[in-house]
């Protein structure tokens, strides 16, 4: 048996097990048929190992709620009893495809409501891997357009979004930088070391920022940005500062990537150029970014009201900046309550 990536396996799915079946028994019923939500499959990384759990042939069914009610039970009774056991030697496993709604599958991804306008603020309550569960993955069929009217509206952050985003990022590395430099001239080059990891990963945060692509979640994150076109000026330099053993090493390291960020800065035109060398933090014996002060000017150019606000008040970013627990960050129903958050942070 061969492996077969799952975005493929799943087409041959829809192709020869559904699409037969729909178009002979519900020939009538307008539809549409796709691999999103979650799994590494929908990203496109998966590999055999993926293969020992949640993973083979599947599709989501997307159909009006009219045509669900009466429908749904006769689709799934007739897949059941008409699918093979195996697709390419691969179990199938009826139960794996889910018949929905396109507005019943974002607020099972999104917690978010048809009835519901989306906000500038809920944004930020939406974990950059669930967008790219509604964004990535393939469509096989889409009457009506349905699916690529959804994709539309999520492909990526409204602007004002992105600004704020980059500046909590750049917030971030400011606040953090000299620390670094700070904890390794008194020799407690582990908590430098540690410093310095979380600088990367906010820097890697960055650049996908910079480059418009939602980020995954920790098991891609690594992979989907060696796909970046900064990556490869970028993660020669990231691997030293991680791997560096002195403080001196992982200065110099930041210095060398920092070169790269302002250039990439400078070449999206949404501030004044920004300086493209590091400077002396103060009087002590180091040099930094100055993340903060690029920070306020992203936060600058923020027009939307609320944002403008929030940025002035607090640069926390989104979920994604402010929790890396995957318990916090799958807990979809208390967005409402993240939301909060934010709104206290602009009236602070």
């Amino acid at each position: 048996m061969s492996f077969i990536k799952g975005i493929e396996l799943c087409r041959r799915f829809h192709t020869e097990v559904v699409e037969p079946l729909m178009m002979e028994d519900y020939h009538h019923l307008s539809y549409s048929s796709a691999l999103v939500g979650p799994g590494s499959e929908v990203l496109g990384y998966d590999t055999e190992m993926s293969t020992d759990h949640d993973w083979g042939p599947r599709v989501y069914l997307f159909l009006d709620q009219q045509i669900i009610d009466e429908y749904a039970e006769q689709i799934q009774a007739s897949l059941q009893e008409r699918a093979p056991e195996r697709l390419y030697g691969f179990q199938l496993d009826i139960r794996r495809i889910v018949i929905t709604t396109v507005p019943g599958f974002i607020e099972s991804i999104l917690a978010i409501s048809r009835a519901e306008p989306i906000e500038p603020l809920d944004w930020l309550t939406f974990p950059s891997q669930s967008l790219l569960e509604i964004t990535r993955g393939a469509v096989y069929r889409d009457d009506h357009g349905q699916l690529a009217k959804m994709r539309e509206k999520f492909e990526y952050y409204p602007h004002d979004i992105w600004l704020y985003l980059m500046a909590s990022c750049w917030q971030r590395i400011g606040q953090e930088e000299h620390l670094m430099l700070r904890s390794g001239f008194m020799g407690d080059e582990l908590g430098s070391a540690l410093i310095a990891s979380r600088l990367v990963r906010d820097i890697m945060n960055l650049g996908f920022l910079m480059e418009r692509h939602y980020a995954p979640y920790p098991k891609w994150f690594g992979t989907a940005f060696k796909h970046l076109k900064c990556s490869g000026e970028l993660m020669p330099h990231l691997w030293k500062a991680q791997t560096a053993s002195a403080w001196r090493e992982r200065e110099h390291a930041f210095h060398k990537v920092y070169e790269h960020l302002s250039r990439m800065h400078n070449e999206l035109n949404i501030t004044e150029n920004i300086a493209k060398d590091v400077s002396y933090f103060y009087d002590r014996p180091f040099k930094v970014m100055n993340g903060e002060g690029i920070a306020r000017r992203l936060a600058d150019q923020i027009i939307n009201t609320d944002l403008h606000q929030l940025a002035g008040q607090r640069l926390i970013g989104s979920i994604d900046l402010i929790t890396d627990n995957t318990d916090f960050r799958t807990m979809k129903y208390a967005r409402n309550e993240l939301k909060a958050l934010f709104k206290s942070a602009i009236r602070d």
